[in-house]
């Protein structure tokens, strides 16, 4: 009976083992991607046990079973083990060093290879801006640039080769269309002795520029030095003083002093530019203060059109020796003054007066960026004396730097009266400025027959 009931019972288990084997097959394709990653988990984490106790940490399950008395034993395996990771921290310190040495030294290498490149393609290019330089002419066929002409206009190739800031692999430098037809005076301006002292050629230069060269190329001398040079004096007694005259290297003009520059306005005829112009003491000294309600503006009454402290920076084109920056720095107002070295140190005397000189023509587009200046002033340097086409570019360009709202103060624009309604009121209505004060009149020392008249007009730009 006992037999019956235990073979009854193995023939139970063997039929729930064969239920459960044909369950087991019927879910083996659903089980075999979880059985699999199980396996694989198995034989990690025993890959895992295994180097954790046979290698590097291995003694700290060594000693794990070990009594205090051996703490001491443990201490100083642990200290050595941290004076060897010290040691490679050390060499890793000094691997890193001589890796950002040697990047260094790389980087070293490829800017002196691409200079290097850079002269052999300024070489290569000299031929190519030759031919530019010659017009055609036979007889000058044969004349070619200076060394040191040809590396000054580059191009000049980046160290890195191209900048995604510029947009370019290279630098060029800008030089007036004019300069490649003027290669004689070019070539004349061009040569010198390389970190010497640069010719006093600022007669060559200054007709370069009025030529249409410009900007004239960079050149690698030293201007002449001033001798017996003393410091300025200080504002803001300089805007009213007379500088000394070791603050000019006389050389260029006919003039060889300054008290020379106050004594010719005397002189008869109109050959010189500004006659009284370096005479502080009289008609410099009375310009632009008082308001005759016609030709003459004053400056009080033009800044009184706009909100107190509104106008702050602006451009005076061909401002003499600088007068009319020195009245507006008087009331906080900060003027650049464009001018040239018409036979007279003006630069030099408004730089000496403690106000900011710009050596450009009137032929050059203003270097300011869009929008930027509160006010724009010239007197005497526009008029009739320059092409029509050329007026109304300036005018464009007056417009462009000034901001919305900002000022242009025509100051005695001179013309024939057939001019006034005929050209020059539509050329301005065509830039598009408001008129805040329009005056004309007679020039009163002209002859009666030219018809001389004058504009004094205070201009807004249109707050678009």
């Amino acid at each position: 009976m006992g037999n019956e009931t235990r073979d009854q019972q193995i023939l139970e288990k063997l039929s729930s083992y064969n239920n459960q084997k044909t369950h087991t097959q019927s879910h083996m394709t659903h089980n075999q991607k979880h059985k699999l990653k199980s396996s694989m988990l198995i034989i990690f984490t025993n890959l895992v046990t295994i180097y954790m106790f046979t290698g590097p940490f291995s003694f700290m399950y060594k000693y794990s079973s070990m009594s205090p008395s051996d703490s001491n034993s443990i201490l100083q395996e642990l200290n050595s083990t941290k004076a060897q990771l010290a040691a490679s921290h050390t060499i890793l310190s000094e691997l890193h060093q001589r890796l950002n040495s040697t990047n260094l030294l790389v980087q070293a290498l490829l800017i002196d290879l691409t200079r290097e490149q850079e002269k052999q393609s300024n070489h290569a290019d000299k031929n190519t801006l030759t031919a530019n330089l010659v017009n055609g002419d036979s007889n000058t066929a044969a004349a070619t640039i200076s060394d040191e002409l040809g590396i000054a206009l580059g191009p000049h190739k980046l160290p890195f080769e191209y900048s995604p800031k510029i947009g370019s692999g290279e630098i060029y430098m800008p030089v007036g269309e004019a300069c490649l037809r003027l290669h004689e005076e070019l070539k004349q301006y061009m040569t010198y002795d390389i970190g010497g002292e640069c010719p006093v050629d600022d007669v060559l230069s200054q007709g370069l520029i009025l030529k249409g060269c410009e900007p004239l190329p960079r050149r690698r001398c030293h201007s002449k030095s001033l001798t017996n040079y003393v410091e300025p004096t200080p504002l803001p007694d300089s805007l009213w003083m007379t500088p000394p005259d070791t603050s000019v290297i006389w050389e260029p003009y006919s003039c060889k002093s300054y008290q020379c520059l106050v004594d010719r306005k005397n002189e008869p005829g109109n050959s010189y530019d500004c006659k009284s112009c370096f005479d502080l003491e009289k008609e410099e000294k009375i310009k632009w203060i008082f308001d005759d309600g016609g030709l003459d503006f004053g400056i009080d009454q033009v800044l009184a059109t706009k909100a107190a402290g509104t106008i702050r920076i602006g451009l005076d084109i061909g401002g003499g020796t600088g007068t009319f920056a020195a009245r507006m720095r008087e009331r906080n107002v900060t003027i650049i003054t464009s001018t040239l070295n018409l036979d007279g140190p003006f630069n030099n005397m408004i730089a000496s007066r403690g106000l900011i000189s710009m050596y450009i023509s009137i032929s050059q587009r203003f270097p300011f960026f869009d929008n930027t200046l509160d006010i724009v002033h010239s007197r005497d340097v526009i008029g009739n004396w320059m092409p029509d086409t050329m007026v109304e570019f300036v005018l464009y360009d007056i417009y462009r730097v000034l901001r919305p709202g900002g000022l242009f103060w025509l100051d005695h624009f001179f013309c024939f009266a057939s001019q006034i309604k005929k050209t020059y009121v539509p050329m301005l209505d065509r830039v598009g400025f408001h008129k805040l004060r329009w005056h004309v009149g007679m020039k009163v020392d002209s002859v009666v027959q030219k018809n001389v008249w004058y504009i004094s007009a205070l201009l807004e730009k249109p707050m678009i």
